[in-house]
């Protein structure tokens, strides 16, 4: 009995997806490594596409590009995404460096003379910058010394830094194009929505009494983007003029206004000023993965059929590789990280509760992924369907980033001089320029905070 249980879980849950090895490396190609599972691919049809497109009237509205160029480059950032596991066989959902994002805003838009092809050649600069620190930290192994070094404070105040910069872009309502002013309702409701779902310790408890509130936090953004939609419309904040057919998107015209080989490349200055940034997103990039380590070690406690191959060395190479082409094809950082932590959550939570059916992490990831190829983008009624949404969807992925990394850093924190260190270290970072707020969190940490005493642990 008990060996006709082991051969019809084994039919129910085929051997994982190999793939193609070479150099350490496992290349998985969608549908023939691995498997369609609709309910990821449907829901990755609507979250990929929503959040991607959030960086649509930032490209329009700062760095010249028309709505179908900006378009063309959220192609080609979802498809650089996709390259982490689909290539290089990486065991994360990947995503954006989301916190580094507001740092990055400020210091690319803090010149309002910059012309939009200047802006652009900064955004290289940063994805150069990044790119040579991965390679040369994965390489000799010092990414994870260097990491070990920093305090616990200092990393506290870069990651608090990066909240009260979110938070600054997204209500600081002296702005004229601040979405609050605009659309004030739609963006309530779905921020609102979203941090219900996402944080509130209420909804927690009722996510483990019924089913259906678990069902909705599991689609992260989702159900707030879309009831926010629902709110716009009813309220005539939002109006919908969606169109039929296909894009033919211009990449040419694109590679011709954001390349550098088109545009020129980037001053000294502009690498020089783009360091700190640099620094800022590796912190944030090895906490991210440190977090998706965690997820996949837990899940594989119980799926222990399933390889990961974690390698870290390989997962720095990997990201420089995006990070370079990145620079050189669609330059906008930071598009091009290793975890979407919301994401990742969701598909090892369902690989977790259905260990027999789900053959492969990597079944989940590519079809959350569109199968590797967001053609999606392609399709005029979706992409103007969501086009309303686009800069809620922007301040949307800013607040939850916010509150985040609101929470996280404030968890570092052992002591009250420590919090104050690390409150001081997080404004100077947020309202200064990158090298003057990275200087000052540092010394506000070293002058304040004693590194070698610890405090007794409560008992």
């Amino acid at each position: 009995m008990q060996q006709t249980q082991d051969q019809a879980s084994r039919q129910e849950c085929p051997e994982p997806s190999n793939g193609i090895r070479w150099f350490g490396v496992t290349t998985r190609i969608p549908l023939i490594h691995t498997r369609l599972r609709w309910g990821e691919f449907l829901q990755g049809n609507l979250v990929s596409a929503a959040t991607a497109l959030a960086l649509v009237p930032l490209l329009t509205g700062y760095f010249g590009l028309s709505f179908e160029e900006a378009v063309a480059m959220t192609f080609l950032h979802s498809t650089l995404l996709c390259v982490s596991w689909w290539v290089f066989g990486e065991p994360y959902a990947p995503g954006w460096i989301t916190p580094a994002l507001p740092f990055v805003m400020t210091l690319v838009l803090a010149d309002p003379s910059q012309s939009p092809t200047e802006r652009i050649q900064l955004m290289t600069a940063l994805s150069l910058n990044f790119a040579f620190l991965l390679a040369v930290l994965g390489v000799t192994g010092l990414g994870a010394r260097l990491v070990r070094i920093i305090p616990d404070v200092l990393k506290g105040a870069v990651i608090l830094g990066a909240g009260l910069a979110a938070f600054i872009k997204v209500f600081d309502l002296s702005v004229e194009k601040n979405i609050f002013n605009s659309h004030p309702i739609t963006a309530s409701v779905a921020i609102g929505l979203s941090l219900l779902l996402a944080f509130s310790e209420p909804v927690q408890r009722l996510r483990l009494k019924y089913p259906l509130v678990a069902r909705l936090a599991a689609l992260g953004l989702l159900p707030g983007f879309v009831i926010g939609m629902l709110a716009g419309g009813l309220t005539g904040e939002l109006t919908f003029e969606i169109e039929s057919g296909f894009y033919l998107l211009p990449f040419g015209d694109l590679f011709a206004k954001v390349s550098p080989f088109a545009i020129g490349w980037p001053s000294l200055e502009m690498f020089i000023n783009g360091l700190p940034i640099a620094l800022i997103a590796y912190l944030l990039f090895f906490g991210d993965l440190v977090t998706g380590d965690a997820l996949l070690k837990d899940a594989a406690k119980e799926k222990t059929d399933d390889e990961l191959n974690i390698n870290h060395s390989r997962t720095h190479l990997s990201m420089a590789i995006r990070n370079f082409l990145m620079g050189v094809i669609a330059p906008f950082f930071p598009t091009q990280g290793i975890l979407w932590t919301g994401i990742h959550v969701v598909i090892v939570q369902r690989i977790r509760e259905e260990k027999n059916k789900i053959r492969s992490l990597f079944d989940g990831i590519s079809s959350y992924y569109l199968l590797g190829l967001p053609l999606i983008f392609c399709i005029t009624p979706v992409v103007t369907g969501i086009k309303p949404m686009m800069p809620v969807a922007l301040v949307l992925t800013l607040a939850l980033t916010g509150f985040a990394c609101t929470y996280v850093a404030l968890s570092k924190a052992r002591t009250n001089t420590e919090f104050g260190a690390m409150l001081m270290g997080g404004v100077f970072l947020a309202l200064m320029e990158p090298w003057i707020g990275l200087l000052m969190a540092v010394v506000t940490v070293l002058l304040l905070v004693d590194l070698k005493a610890r405090p007794a642990e409560e008992t």
